[in-house]
C-alpha cells in the first residue's frame, strides 16, 4: 500500500540544465537549474523555471533569449557551483575556468566545454507560484561531434548528462538500457 507523503517536487528524474544569459552590460552569466523540461515538439521548446531572485531571471527578460547546457558527469562539480553563487556577484566563468561561447543564433552565451546546447527565444513565460516558467522556442541544438552516435543524432550514453533526485538533493548519472522506446511494449 502507497503511503501519503504530501505536496513534494518529486518527479524523478529532473535533469541538471545550465540556463546561459548575458546580463545588461553583455557579461556572460550561468546558473544551473533543474526543474526544466521539453513542454512542446511543434515548435520545438523547453520549459524552465527559476525564482524571480535569480539574476538569470531579468537578464532572461531585458534580452528575450537564453541557452541551455547540458553539463556531462565530468562537469559536476562546476554546474553545482554555477547553482550555488549569484553572476551578480561573481564571474562564475572565471571561478571555474570554464568558457564562455557567444551563441550565434540567439542574443545569449553557452558553456563551450558541455558536450550539448539548446539556443532558445523566450517566447513566453507564467508565473506560477515561486518560480516563473520561462518557454523558450528552440531555435538550434549544438552538440560536440564526440557525442553523436551512429546515427546522427547525440547519444545519451555519450553526453553522459547529470540527473537530479529533488527530495534526496542528490546528483546521479544516467542508468542502464532497458529497451528500446515503442518497441518493447510490443507483444
Amino acid at each position: 500500500m502507497k503511503q501519503s507523503i504530501g505536496a513534494k517536487t518529486l518527479l524523478y528524474p529532473t535533469p541538471v540544465v545550465v540556463v546561459g544569459t548575458y546580463d545588461s552590460a553583455g557579461k556572460p552569466n550561468v546558473m544551473t537549474a533543474a526543474w526544466a523540461g521539453i513542454c512542446c515538439s511543434v515548435p520545438p521548446c523547453i520549459g524552465v523555471s527559476l525564482r524571480k531572485a535569480t539574476y538569470t531571471y531579468g537578464n532572461i527578460m531585458e534580452r528575450k533569449a537564453f541557452t541551455v547546457s547540458i553539463p556531462s558527469e565530468n562537469y559536476a562539480k562546476q554546474a553545482d557551483y554555477f547553482g550555488m553563487v549569484s553572476g551578480k556577484d561573481t564571474d562564475k566563468f572565471a571561478a571555474t575556468g570554464l568558457t564562455p561561447e557567444k551563441s550565434n543564433v540567439v542574443d545569449a552565451p553557452f558553456v563551450k566545454e558541455f558536450p550539448l546546447v539548446l539556443e532558445c527565444k523566450l517566447l513566453r513565460f507564467v508565473e506560477i507560484g515561486l518560480h516563473t516558467e520561462f518557454i523558450g522556442e528552440i531555435l538550434d541544438v549544438k552538440a560536440e561531434a564526440a557525442v553523436f552516435g551512429d546515427d546522427g543524432v547525440p547519444d545519451i550514453e555519450k553526453v553522459k548528462p547529470i540527473i537530479f533526485a529533488p527530495e534526496g538533493r542528490k546528483y546521479l548519472a544516467v542508468g542502464r538500457i532497458l529497451g528500446q522506446a515503442f518497441s518493447i511494449g510490443k507483444g
